[in-house]
């Protein structure tokens, strides 16, 4: 899949080139995470990429999560405890934990396995989550402020995490994993191929709107995503590109 490191750093300098050129007023407006503005989707990231410096840094409880308390809500526990944060602060909070979080991965001797979410990750896995969440994240920031935010041959690592990803989510949903094999269309007209080959159920289709589906930001019925077999319809639909 190429460098996810330098995907990494390029996936971090765009949604920064976004940042650097917001009106101040705009940082406060809603964005498309509910109940969160845009200056708290960038505290959300920044705050994510601290942990991934604290797991690379061997923190083994670098992300706690709470007994009984979801994910989501969780995240937006630690977001709301710095919200009276100005625009500026928030910015440069990002920086420095985006380029220390591309520092820090990229560090890691090979086989290190990171404290994650829902289990241990490879620097390089774990890179692959910091795209697919920035990327969605972008989005919930660009979308509503009528920004440009174009899809790029990035996708394909968020592509690939979310195939691979297929039997945590299915399982997750009380469902069992079957081979599906994923058809893609990159945004330059790439040919992506996941899966096994010979798998009788296929989801075939764009990139972009696969790979918006696995973040929730586009329902599998209003895709246009097509599905071929008896597992490729339920995969889509439980399919998700980031950790419950």
């Amino acid at each position: 899949m190429g460098d996810v490191f330098d995907d990494l750093a390029d996936e971090y300098a765009c949604l920064g080139g976004v940042l650097a050129g917001l009106e101040p007023h705009m940082w406060a407006l809603p964005s498309a995470a509910e109940g969160w503005s845009v200056a708290d989707v960038v505290v959300h990231l920044a705050q994510s990429n601290e942990f991934a410096v604290a797991s690379a840094g061997g923190e083994q409880d670098a992300f706690v999560r709470e007994d009984g308390v979801a994910l989501d809500e969780s995240m937006d526990r630690l977001v709301a405890a710095v919200r009276a944060t100005g625009p500026e602060d928030v910015l440069r909070r990002w920086r420095d934990s985006a380029s220390g979080s591309l520092e820090a991965l990229r560090s890691c001797p090979p086989g290190a396995r990171l404290a994650w979410a829902a289990a241990p990750l490879s620097p390089r896995t774990l890179a692959t989550t910091r795209i697919a969440e920035h990327w969605a994240h972008a989005l919930d920031i660009t979308v509503p402020l009528g920004l440009a935010y174009p899809d790029s041959a990035r996708l394909r690592h968020i592509a690939w995490l979310a195939h691979r990803t297929l039997p945590y989510a299915l399982a997750a949903a009380g469902e069992q994993a079957r081979p599906v094999r994923c058809e893609l269309t990159g945004p330059a007209g790439e040919h992506w191929l996941y899966g096994d080959p010979e798998a009788a159920s296929v989801i075939r289709g764009s990139a972009g709107e696969f790979c918006r589906v696995g973040a929730r930001r586009l329902p599998a019925e209003e895709s246009s995503l097509e599905t071929e077999g008896p597992y490729a319809a339920v995969s889509l639909r439980h399919l998700r590109n980031y950790a419950l």
